[in-house]
């Protein structure tokens, strides 16, 4: 038996709702994972789910059995010990409540070592004159440790309602919508996202606060009266979420992103650790679930809360008919509105052509976005109108959404920069240029699409080959941008070879394709190839930039080379003829 990690979580978490003791160790041989991203039900994991006895390992057995003994011995509870699989084959977890963060660490590494040495957990075994010994260490060592309480905070304690938003691609964006709706609406909004603390859309803490550290900063202010929450995947594995319940909660999709990492492969695993944030929803409160997910459909079965859908599939996927005919709350587009359905009524929210984030419904992916995002504020007590109004007013800004679907003028040229990290946002963003490059070209010429690839280093080769992929199907120039600050344990050449192998596959040719080594030095030297920064009557030419490191570099250059953000109320049409603007429905 070999350890993996001792961890303590401090809150919710994908294996119990409450701060827990996580100890991963494998038995056997060494073997990697491999398997298909959607397995099987033959081969599908729960994580979450308890492990009977009867199909426990020895050693495991003998470690479940000395954490019980330790934790009864030192008042970490009596009870509660479970028993996890993971899809890393001979992974196994154990898991336990803890009360006091030093005594359930010294338990669970004496547990370990005591299993690890075969020494009998049994209270009337005779044990050897050494084995005792070690065990007096063990137990004076636990006894001395302190017992520091989890710093979660007790729906008790909790003095303002609480929207917790999470998924794959989007969430930052719901985030914002949830955080304008109810700005305008007169709260005061205090939000975390992977930009930051804000306040009223203000910034008081720059960086990624999706972890249980930025909930409880904005948890602890008297300044504002709700709180929304992005929740990544990073915070709720390595640390779980940092508060007992909250009121709403959406998860807007799960798709191939951040796999391979803390044993999570699947994507049935993935939407397991998200749907954290809606397990923990409070009974009279609402999850709203994205009805066109699979993965997402299927946290319904597992939360305790009221649940909404919605819908971009015209009409309503299958999923949400279903549960509007039942009489369920669903949000979907029809006959170009976005609507609500609840209890039998059908109320119209607002056109979708009036959505400046939903770009005339080019912006499949920000419609979705929309929809989640009025359905969380419904949940938190907004009216249509405010919902209306709050939707009406977001504009997809480089202040407001930073490197979230931000349009300019350069010239003669379209701009876009947006976080695309993997292969659904590279198709996200790609909808919309292919919609401004056919609409803007006229006469069924469409404009010619450069796009600035690449992403983080702590993705699976098949995303990173995914990008490229995708790529090389969908546009007529590529070049590669390296993010050196984010190689995460990968090679530059490494990172540049998968990207590489998935436009080879497109049959996309590489010999020309430029690799750049910073994205403003990638944007500034695809501008100038071929004069698109010099003004002209036409669009010559829409450029995606993949911006992840660089983004205020990429402002400041766009700034500097007379750029100017794309009015969408006014240019719409230009960009966006009628043939383009109907939105699905």
């Amino acid at each position: 038996m070999r350890l993996i990690e001792i961890r303590l979580l401090d809150g919710p978490n994908v294996y119990r709702l409450e701060p827990a003791v996580k100890i991963e160790v494998a038995v056997g041989r060494r073997r990697s994972w491999y398997g298909q991203r959607v397995p099987a039900r033959h081969a599908l994991v729960r994580l979450g789910a308890t492990v009977p006895a009867a199909a426990w390992p020895d050693p495991v057995a003998g470690l479940v059995a000395w954490a019980r003994r330790l934790r009864a011995e030192h008042a970490e509870g009596t009870s509660g010990v479970r028993v996890h699989r993971s899809s890393d084959p001979g992974h196994w977890i154990v898991s336990f409540p803890w009360q006091g963060a030093e005594r359930a660490r010294a338990i669970a590494e004496a547990a370990l070592a005591l299993s690890e040495r075969n020494v009998s957990p049994a209270r009337r075994a005779r044990l050897t004159g050494t084995q005792e010994r070690a065990l007096a260490r063990w137990r004076e060592r636990i006894a001395a440790a302190r017992a520091t309480p989890p710093g979660w905070i007790r729906t008790a304690d909790l003095r303002v309602p609480i929207v917790s938003i999470s998924g794959t691609n989007g969430k930052s964006t719901v985030t914002r919508l949830i955080t304008h709706i109810l700005l305008t609406a007169g709260r005061h909004v205090g939000t975390t996202t992977s930009d930051g603390v804000l306040v009223d859309e203000r910034m008081v803490d720059p960086g990624d606060w999706t972890g249980p550290g930025g909930a409880g900063q904005v948890l602890a202010r008297d300044d504002v009266d709700v709180a929304v929450l992005e929740t990544a995947r990073g915070g709720i594995v390595l640390r779980g979420v940092g508060y007992e319940s909250n009121d709403a909660s959406v998860l807007t999709n799960v798709s191939s992103d951040h796999l391979d990492l803390q044993g999570i492969h699947t994507l049935p695993e993935l939407a397991e650790v998200k749907a954290t944030i809606c397990r923990i929803t409070k009974p009279d409160g609402w999850v709203v679930l994205n009805g066109d997910d699979p993965f997402v459909a299927e946290t319904a079965r597992r939360v305790r809360a009221r649940v909404a859908f919605f819908s971009v599939v015209p009409g309503g996927s299958r999923t949400v008919r279903r549960h509007a005919s039942r009489g369920g709350r669903a949000y979907l587009v029809s006959e170009g509105r976005l609507v609500e359905l609840d209890g039998g009524q059908s109320r119209s929210i607002v056109a979708v052509a009036d959505v400046p984030i939903a770009i005339a419904g080019l912006a499949r992916h920000n419609v979705g976005n929309a929809l989640a995002a009025a359905g969380a504020a419904r949940a938190l007590g907004a009216s249509i109108e405010e919902v209306r109004d709050g939707l009406v007013d977001f504009r997809p800004s480089s202040e407001r959404s930073p490197g979230r679907l931000n349009l300019f003028r350069v010239g003669a040229s379209v701009v876009i920069v947006d976080f695309a990290h993997n292969e659904a946002g590279v198709s996200a963003v790609l909808d919309v240029a292919e919609g401004i490059a056919g609409g803007a070209g006229g006469g069924g010429r469409a404009t010619p699409i450069t796009m600035i690839i690449g992403t983080a280093g702590d993705r699976p080769d098949d995303t990173l080959r995914g990008v490229g992929r995708i790529a090389g199907q969908r546009v007529q120039r590529i070049a590669i941008k390296e993010t050196l600050k984010y190689l995460r344990g990968r090679s530059r050449e490494s990172m540049v070879g998968e990207l590489l192998a998935g436009v080879r596959a497109a049959q996309f040719p590489t010999s020309s394709i430029p690799v750049y080594e910073t994205e403003s030095e990638a944007l500034d030297g695809e501008l100038s190839r071929d004069g698109s920064t010099a003004p002209a009557s036409g669009l010559s030419r829409v450029l995606v930039l993949m911006c992840h490191e660089e983004r205020e570099e990429v402002f400041r250059l766009l700034d500097r080379l007379g750029a100017r953000p794309v009015d969408l109320a006014s240019e719409l049409s230009e960009l966006v003829p009628p043939r383009h603007g109907r939105p699905a429905s």
